[in-house]
């Protein structure tokens, strides 16, 4: 199987960065290679300015997730996050308005299946825990699962 992606076409979206972390993995294994595309007629480069910040990122109670170095940031303090609990942050705030179950957290957060579903409610009680000042960053949706709050705050940095 042969997957072309052309990364120089546009902004990096959460969903493309996580296949380029995805296929990484895959050739780091040796399960893949990666090899660069004949080169193209080069395109004009559209000049387009740098986004402003919004007046949300600009409020104390607004997370900054750094995706590059792992590090959750609240008004310029550092908040200490485990490994799971950064990746569970990130893996809601990539998709703000979704409710997942426990079964599809595991899936996409531990990367499996098989263990005991309530390992999700430990993390996400840990998880409020530490991010508890300020607004509620994850919501209950009883009876499904988790989602990231609607009045969640939270600002994704993947360059950093």
């Amino acid at each position: 199987m042969t997957i072309t992606l052309d990364l120089a076409a546009a902004a990096m979206t959460p969903r493309l960065a996580r296949l380029v972390d995805l296929l990484g993995e895959l050739v780091e294994s040796g399960e893949g290679i990666v090899r660069p595309a004949e080169p193209a007629v080069p395109r004009p480069v559209a000049v387009v300015p740098a986004p402003r910040p919004a007046a949300d990122d600009e409020h104390p109670d607004t997370l900054h997730v750094l995706a590059g170095t792992r590090v959750v940031r609240r008004g310029g303090q550092e908040i200490p996050l485990t490994r799971i609990e950064f990746d569970l942050l990130l893996f809601l705030a990539e998709y703000p308005y979704r409710v997942f179950t426990r079964r599809q957290l595991l899936a996409g957060v531990w990367g499996y299946e098989h263990a005991v579903a309530r390992t999700v409610d430990v993390h996400v009680r840990r998880l409020r825990a530490k991010l508890a000042a300020g607004t509620p960053v994850v919501t209950t949706v009883y009876g499904v699962g988790y989602r990231l709050a609607d009045d969640a705050r939270v600002r994704v940095d993947r360059c950093r």
